[in-house]
């Protein structure tokens, strides 16, 4: 399915990168949005989410695809909050003995599924919990290029994490994505 048609995915996760958290309460930012769909009491830390991540998403020669465990409910809750469409979604698969053993050598339980979903496809992963173990498996196991990106959950993304993602998506382009 890789072919220069194509262009990059990036799969993003919500809880960390766009909802920092794991700082004093008091050290974040509130940003005033409209009325949601669940209402800001279905989950207090959505307020924590700048809308300016939604235009600087969308600016990436990417794809950009859901990969966290919101769920659909991210196109529901988070989407319209930061201005993006209804994206993607990577629907995680049942727990299985392979996932405990994946864990017991410190791999992501999301790993496995999102190099399976990039079906050979460049990709780059969003991720607070992202390691090396990840990075070495995929190296492994993915046929094609691929930037697995930890994002401190403290701050959540940053210019600096923006001018990496940036960087790496658009030499992708340039290659023609294969």
């Amino acid at each position: 399915m890789a072919g220069s048609a194509q262009r990059p995915l990036l799969f993003l996760d919500v809880d960390g990168p766009l909802i920092p958290f794991g700082a004093a309460p008091d050290t974040y930012r509130s940003f005033a949005t409209g009325p949601d769909e669940l209402g800001d009491d279905a989950n207090p830390l959505l307020g924590r989410i700048d809308p300016a991540h939604g235009p600087r998403l969308l600016a990436l020669p990417c794809d950009l695809v859901w990969a966290t465990t919101w769920m659909a409910d991210a196109n529901d809750c988070i989407a319209p909050r930061i201005g993006l469409p209804r994206l993607a979604v990577v629907v995680w698969p049942e727990p299985s003995a392979v996932d405990q053993q994946d864990e017991w050598h410190g791999l992501h339980w999301k790993t496995r599924t999102l190099v399976s979903r990039a079906e050979g496809r460049p990709f780059a992963w969003v991720d607070d919990e992202v390691t090396d173990t990840d990075r070495a498996w995929v190296a492994g196991h993915h046929p094609g290029p691929a930037l697995l990106h930890r994002v401190d959950p403290r701050v959540g993304l940053t210019d600096a994490d923006y001018a990496v993602l940036g960087s790496w998506l658009h030499r992708q382009v340039g290659r023609g994505s294969s």
